[in-house]
């Protein structure tokens, strides 16, 4: 192993691998490599002062984790009334990848106390209307024997609803049609203490160098095919050089700048579209305490999908509390933390059109967003009295959630300027850098994302790794849906693992109690 180089003293240093940003997705990287290629130099540069501060953080966003359990817009309804559970099977999947690497790592002690970011919360679907009842219960039918969904139960009896979610039932309208689905093995994540835990264990290492309130200005390739990367000392002013085989832009809503100024192929005509976003907060204990779940709605027509409302339980500090939102607004920064010029600055010449094919198109969401920006508090209020009928505004705050970036690109399917809604990475040709752009399932997923980029971009050594990948993700490779023995050991074992099993126990002591009364 070669000398670790990190204090940046020289103005020009080599590593093997770069990760730019201080995120879940570079945190959960750096985990892998450092497991499969323990020997390799990793060095970190994150512009703010510690780790998990922008779209990572807890406060910025819903610490749900994505596993399709509750989430409408993942099952959509086709044109001859089915419903679609491809999307939702592949989302689940890739959360049980997540939900097995962290299970290794606190086997192996290089996570303690999981308790601290993962928590059991039952996951729940909730919708009002004939029509969306209908929706719900042929949703429940496609998805109750799939295993990865058992235990999922459907309700449109009020007396059930008020056990189950006590209050948003108080004084509601009992003649419209209402209805749910729950599930008790969902979860909340908080991925702010995963990441700042992720990035405590890479900082003990002593080939891992860390660098907080370094900026990265720009990135060119070598004549030799590495990545030369120069570095600003945001508290010195101080300008540095590194040169790496490998980067990795995991800059949130900076990784498009970064992306261009690589000037890789694959990053040209892609634009971004960046979106804000608010929550309310509970500050009423009382009415915190009586709820005790994720209750996802549907979004209204003419909505993006990233406006689904919910209400949430989290779990933050060990603390509970109780959110709603998300409201959607707009500002042109592509980060909490930036620049009102970010948007101005991410348009080139090779991406113009797409950006004006995507303004065309999008007219209806660009009103969407203003109309969003404009709500009043009250006006949110009554949004938030669809779940919660008797809420009083005097019970509720206001907490700015993070900052989005959806991208816009040229696609077979939707043509020029075509907004995109998910988690996308683009990598060069040849595997040498590579960058994650967009948004929800994100860092749900992140494990899952980090295997492609993985996968991508070291082909040569893949085989080598392959063997230990398996061991610290046996289901690497498989469909768990496909495989339910394989899934139900999984599934306890990370449980188990992980402090999920009360939650796990309850829903199991359910489907008994399910059957004998079927029986």
């Amino acid at each position: 192993m070669r000398k670790r180089k990190d204090n940046m003293s020289n103005s020009h240093t080599d590593t093997d691998v770069i990760l730019i940003g201080a995120g879940i997705m570079s945190a959960t990287l750096g985990s892998l490599l450092q497991e499969l290629a323990p020997d390799w130099n990793i060095s970190v540069f994150e512009r703010l002062e510690k780790s998990g501060k922008e779209s990572s953080n807890e406060w910025n966003n819903a610490g749900t984790g994505h596993s399709a359990l509750c989430e409408l817009n993942y099952t959509p309804e086709q044109s001859d009334g089915s419903i679609d559970v491809t999307k939702a099977i592949n989302i689940n999947e890739k959360f049980q990848l997540s939900k097995q690497f962290w299970s290794y790592l606190v086997q192996k002690r290089k996570l303690t106390n999981p308790n601290e970011f993962i928590m059991p919360l039952p996951h729940m679907s909730f919708v009002q209307g004939k029509n969306n009842v209908d929706f719900l219960r042929k949703r429940f039918e496609s998805l109750k024997e799939n295993p990865l969904f058992e235990g999922m139960e459907f309700s449109d009896d009020p007396q059930t609803l008020e056990e189950w979610i006590p209050v948003m039932m108080n004084q509601r309208d009992q003649h419209e049609p209402i209805a749910a689905t729950k599930i008790d093995t969902g979860t909340d994540v908080n991925f702010g203490a995963l990441t700042r835990k992720l990035f405590d264990h890479l900082h003990q290492q002593n080939n891992v160098a860390i660098h907080y309130k370094h900026q990265v200005d720009d990135l060119q390739r070598t004549s030799e095919g590495n990545w030369r990367v120069k570095v600003r000392d945001l508290d010195s002013g101080n300008v540095k050089q590194q040169t790496a085989k490998f980067v990795f832009i995991g800059a949130g809503g900076g990784s498009l700048h970064l992306l261009q100024k690589s000037g890789i192929p694959e990053g040209k005509q892609i634009g971004g579209f960046p979106v804000s976003g608010l929550f309310m907060v509970c500050k009423n204990e009382d009415v915190v305490a009586q709820h005790e779940a994720k209750v996802y709605g549907k979004a209204k027509v003419g909505a993006p999908p990233m406006s689904v409302p919910h209400l949430d339980t989290r779990y933050i500090d060990q603390q509970k509390s109780l959110l709603f939102g998300p409201f959607a607004g707009f500002s042109p920064k592509f980060l909490k933390s930036g620049s009102m010029l970010d948007l101005l600055s991410s348009v080139k010449p090779n991406n113009l059109t797409t950006m004006l094919a995507a303004g065309a198109k999008n007219m209806p969401l660009t009103r969407y967003l203003i109309g969003q920006v404009l709500l009043s508090k009250e006006k949110r209020m009554e949004e938030l009295r669809e779940f919660i009928p008797d809420a009083r505004s005097e019970d509720w705050d206001i907490v700015v959630a993070g900052q989005r970036v959806q991208v816009i690109k040229d696609t077979d399917s939707g043509g020029k300027g075509t907004l995109q809604f998910g988690t996308e990475v683009v990598s060069s040709d040849d595997g040498s850098i590579s960058a994650l752009l967009g948004a929800s399932p994100g860092a749900s997923t992140a494990v899952s994302v980090m295997l492609e980029v993985i996968e991508k971009c070291f082909p040569q050594q893949l085989d080598e790794w392959k063997p230990k990948i398996k061991e610290i993700i046996p289901s690497y490779g498989e469909h768990l849906h496909r495989n339910p023995e394989l899934f139900e050991d999984i599934d306890q074992t990370t449980a188990n693992t992980l402090g999920l099993k009360l939650a796990y126990k309850e829903a199991e002591e359910k489907d008994e109690n399910h059957a004998y009364k079927q029986a």
